[in-house]
């Protein structure tokens, strides 16, 4: 019998048109039956604040059980001035906390960065992997996915039009999927 992994899916735009989110949606197509990926919405989490740990909002106490619920994560991002977009920092800051009780501890990742620009959001998909290391969620090395030029991917309607970058894109939701089943704990058996 095949093990179904939760994977929770973070995109890092909130724009309506985001190429990030239809990318997010693409890989949401081309994953393995073994994946179920589900887009978690964080555009709507209250700034993180360490005064309000004590007291947290509901929506970062909601967050928090949800990402807990999933056994990896995928993060498919754009790159604001070379880094991570504000709001995908702050879903990641309110995930983290309180310390010691992290909904991201031991949980498989993998990154996918999108651009309009050329370099495919280097900057933010390195960023980003730094923030997973103190978090210790184990991210996957290889492949790794810089998708720049965003517009000349996708059709009117969100759809992969590019035969190569859907090819990486199966090729990376084949090997996220080897990798969850490895860094999850009936994997490590």
């Amino acid at each position: 019998m095949m093990t179904q992994h939760k994977i929770a899916v973070l995109v890092g735009s909130l724009r309506k048109e985001s190429f990030n989110r239809k990318m997010a949606k693409a890989l949401i197509k081309l994953s393995p039956d073994s994946l179920t990926l589900e887009i978690v919405e964080i555009g709507g989490l209250p700034l993180y604040n360490q005064d309000l740990d004590d007291n947290p909002p509901v929506a970062w106490v909601e967050f928090r059980e949800r990402i807990k619920k999933f056994d990896g994560v995928l993060f498919v991002t754009p790159e604001y001035n070379r880094s991570v977009p504000g709001v995908l920092k702050n879903a990641i800051d309110v995930g983290s906390r309180p310390y010691g009780q992290s909904a991201w501890d031991g949980k498989p990742g993998a990154v996918m960065s999108v651009s309009p620009g050329a370099m495919g959001g280097f900057g933010a998909n390195h960023h980003l992997r730094q923030s997973m290391v103190f978090l210790n969620i184990p991210v996957m090395q290889q492949p790794e996915a810089y998708i720049g030029n965003a517009e000349n991917h996708f059709d009117e309607e969100g759809n992969l039009i590019s035969d190569s970058t859907r090819e990486h894109a199966a090729k990376f939701m084949r090997a996220f999927t080897a990798w969850v089943a490895t860094i999850t704990p009936e994997g490590r058996q």
